[in-house]
């Protein structure tokens, strides 16, 4: 007896939900290192800046500094594990040479980014709701705008995983991964107003902070706990969004050119 294989219609639907579970399923197994570790570290950073500097910082009307720092250390906490997922599954598929087997399938380049980026997204929202909870411990923030939380979250982590994916797609070792959220991701994360406000800074750090445009990501992020920021939170969220949308289309434009040179290697 002979048995015919069909051919099964391509849905383009189905490919990114399989490539999405596949890379939860990923950080998933190693839970205690990418959920668990970032949400210890947020909560020592909490511990120890909320305690020291509690009654020296000056924050916005009304506001103690250990509410004011519980948005900035959640979104810190967002952006560097949006950052370092799809950055670290881009460049050990590269180097494990497994990329290749999710290339073979006839799956669209927009399918294979998204998919990394969105399990991006996923795991910063798990880490930052970890953090947000283990800050009631002390105290429970107030959440005036719960919309205005959860689109920053989401465009924030959204725009670290796409840069991520993007140092992936060039990055050669994981040395220079290393370098990159040294010396850029870091700096700018910590200057974004995390422990403090810029209206506290001389009008020239100001004038320069307004550059980073992880400020924007904090700034409007904080603005839905307090209903108070730095900067119009309007501006923050075009600015955000753009960027979030702008990086997200330069890592799916780069996928096929992945493809070619993964196959010219195999070549």
């Amino acid at each position: 007896m002979k048995f015919k294989i069909e051919p099964q219609p391509y849905r383009p639907g189905a490919s990114f939900l399989t490539l999405l579970e596949k890379e939860i399923l990923r950080f998933k197994k190693i839970a205690l290192q990418t959920i668990f570790a970032p949400v210890l570290m947020g909560l020592l950073y909490l511990l120890v800046f909320g305690q020291v500097l509690a009654g020296k910082m000056p924050t916005f009307d009304g506001v103690n500094y250990l509410h004011f720092l519980v948005p900035g250390l959640v979104m810190m906490t967002m952006l560097q594990n949006a950052f370092g997922n799809s950055s670290s599954s881009m460049l050990s598929s590269k180097i494990m040479g497994s990329l290749i087997f999710i290339q073979l399938p006839p799956f669209a380049g927009w399918e294979l980014s998204l998919a990394m980026i969105g399990a991006s997204i996923v795991r910063a929202l798990i880490v930052g709701a970890g953090v947000l909870l283990a800050s009631f411990l002390w105290s429970p923030p107030p959440m005036d705008h719960l919309l205005w939380i959860l689109v920053f979250g989401f465009m924030g982590a959204a725009l670290m995983g796409s840069l991520g994916l993007i140092c992936g797609l060039w990055a050669d070792k994981f040395d220079q991964v290393g370098a990159f959220q040294s010396f850029v991701i870091l700096p700018l994360t910590f200057l974004s107003g995390v422990f403090y406000s810029i209206n506290q800074l001389p009008p020239i750090f100001q004038t320069l902070s307004r550059f980073n445009p992880f400020f924007y990501i904090i700034d409007g992020f904080r603005y839905g706990f307090f209903s108070q920021s730095d900067f119009n939170p309007w501006v923050s969220l075009s600015v955000v969004t753009i960027s979030g949308l702008a990086a997200a289309g330069f890592a799916t434009y780069l996928m096929p050119g992945l493809t070619r040179r993964i196959n010219k290697k195999s070549a």
